[in-house]
């Protein structure tokens, strides 16, 4: 990532000085191949040359930096002057991770100046501790997360801190904002418990709560007092022998895991409605760890890193670990078909695109997970919430999808329900479930469909309509049914657009309406269960598209007006 961590902090004689920055050199060629893993900082013999060059380009170009500073006090220093800073390697991509005082270039130098200024004086959140975010296309754009260590000697008993991600990608760094909170308030974490002992041992010792109520107050020789206190280090705060080699290590790790966790990938054409909203939910699962991390403390346990791939997923988690229970499973829409009958899959793929309650019972989660799995697929991911196996009963604003043990009831208002359909499971005889095999299901298992539902399902939707021409085509694979099915949703996603944007956005009336489902090709046969099917895949759009249409509509409306 091209990024730069530093961490700042406020000294009461000099103001705001950058402490520790870790910046990636990113190779003008591949790295050999000879070494494997990333390198311990410290570890001088094994990289000799490699990072003895680095090392000795860092001493040049910051010698001049810090001849035109002020001279340091210990609190204002990380590393002496003689220390030629830490230095690891990743053999994978050939990315140098460097720590020092102060970036090795010269513009990056002024740079992460005024980042560390701004987020240690105007930069700052509400009640001076938390994460911001600020910078522009000149300057760059920072992350900053300001901080107090508890100093028993400091003015307040506490001393100001923070910590920037300096970026020139803009939406980058505000799309790894929870990933940044949620390990970047770990580091804090542990740097304020590990001081906040040291603090509490020293009040042990002289409480200078005490000690400062009876000494005599001279304005004039107050600078001189603080002079002494204002020196103490962060190490001497925590310490911590090891600080520097810790936060190079922890910092060149965040830098590496967050250039990793998104990648960008060649898409042909737009983003898909289910491509935004896994993105979203994978959004939302971030920020609501990084709340539950903040309510609780942090906790003893730090949370494992998840690329993106892993996160946000519920969709396709809930596919995986069905395939990791024992038992037969259904393996297709075309092998579920098989097995229920033609007319009985009809019925039930019907309930399932009108946005019906769909609930299986029996004693085999397994086998259930994996009906769910193969009928979520006639949906939009936005369309889906799935409770694969309770032991009680969920209403159906909670999950259209809902896997239940054979012997919990159904209530009264759900059985007489023309919303919803029961798929009961019954064993035929015994055996070991373990050792079926896909093709067995229909000699073991025992299917019974039942709803209150009174309405044909023979007519429509058109969608289902074409896909049971598909499945019934044995000519066709299961590859080819599964792109004619994906080609199918798409149609009617976008139909289901139209509509929103004429219904929803514009506000047209039901003539009118009436006019554009005709011009989809909504009407006709099965023009009912067309019209539920458009109406409830609604709720399949995402977010970012919902607003992306109403603030094009707020901008031609002042357009206008103007």
């Amino acid at each position: 990532m091209n990024a730069l961590v530093a961490l700042c902090h406020f000294c009461e004689l000099h103001g705001p000085r950058t402490l520790f920055c870790t910046e990636a050199l990113h190779p003008p060629s591949p790295s050999p191949s000879s070494q494997a893993g990333m390198t311990v900082p410290g570890d001088r013999d094994r990289d000799g040359d490699r990072e003895g060059e680095g090392l000795t380009m860092r001493a040049n170009s910051s010698a001049t930096q810090r001849g035109e500073m002020y001279t340091y006090l210990s609190g204002c220093r990380s590393l002496p002057a003689s220390h030629p800073g830490f230095v690891s390697i990743d053999d994978e991509t050939g990315i140098r991770f460097l720590s020092h005082q102060h970036p090795r270039q010269p513009q990056l130098f002024s740079v992460v100046r005024q980042a560390c200024v701004r987020s240690l004086s105007c930069e700052v959140c509400p009640g001076r501790e938390g994460p911001i975010f600020f910078g522009d296309e000149q300057h760059g754009f920072v992350f900053s997360h300001t901080f107090f260590i508890k100093d028993s000697l400091a003015r307040g008993f506490q001393r100001w801190y923070s910590i920037v991600m300096v970026a020139m990608d803009r939406i980058y760094l505000i799309n790894s904002w929870p990933f940044l909170l949620r390990h970047l308030r770990l580091t804090i974490q542990s740097l304020q418990s590990t001081a906040l002992k040291v603090f509490d041992g020293e009040q042990g010792v002289c409480p200078q709560r005490a000690v400062r109520m009876n000494s005599v107050f001279s304005p004039a020789v107050f600078p001189h007092q603080r002079s002494g206190n204002a020196a103490r280090s962060l190490t001497s705060l925590t310490q911590h022998p090891n600080l520097w080699a810790s936060l190079h290590s922890s910092f060149s790790w965040l830098l590496k895991a967050c250039g990793s966790r998104l990648t960008e990938k060649l898409l042909e054409g737009a983003p898909t409605e289910d491509t935004l909203v896994l993105i979203e939910r994978q959004t939302e699962q971030e920020e609501e760890m990084s709340c539950w991390e903040g309510a609780d403390g942090g906790g003893s346990q730090s949370p494992r890193y998840q690329p993106e791939s892993e996160l946000g997923h519920d969709f396709l988690c809930e596919d995986m670990k069905s395939n990791e229970l024992p038992g037969p499973k259904f393996t297709s829409l075309r092998h579920l078909r098989q097995v229920l009958g033609g007319a009985e899959f009809r019925q039930l793929a019907w309930h399932v695109l009108m946005g019906n309650q769909v609930i299986w019972r029996g004693a085999d989660p397994g086998l259930i997970q994996s009906a769910f799995t193969v009928l979520k697929s006639l949906l939009p991911v936005g369309c889906v919430r799935s409770v694969p196996y309770s032991a009680q009963y969920e209403e159906a604003y909670k999950c259209n999808f809902l896997g239940l043990s054979p012997d919990v009831p159904i209530p009264t208002h759900v059985s007489s329900s023309e919303f919803s359909v029961l798929v009961d499971i019954s064993t035929e005889r015994c055996c070991q479930i373990s050792t079926v095999g896909d093709d067995d299901i229909c000699s073991i298992y025992q299917f019974s469909i039942s709803s209150a539902n009174t309405q044909p399902t023979d007519r429509g939707p058109t969608l289902l309509n074409k896909l049971e021409v598909a499945l019934s085509n044995e000519n066709l694979s299961v590859d080819v049914v599964s792109h004619c099915l994906l080609c199918l949703k798409e149609e009617w996603m976008n139909k289901v657009k139209v509509l929103f944007k004429f219904s929803n956005v514009d506000g047209r009336g039901g003539e009118d309406t009436q006019k554009v489902l005709a011009l989809l090709g909504a009407t006709g046969p099965g023009e009912e269960d067309n019209v539920r099917l458009l109406k409830f895949w609604r709720s399949g759009l995402s977010k970012t598209y919902k607003s992306h249409l109403m603030t094009a509509v707020r901008g031609g409306e002042r357009s206008l007006s103007q």
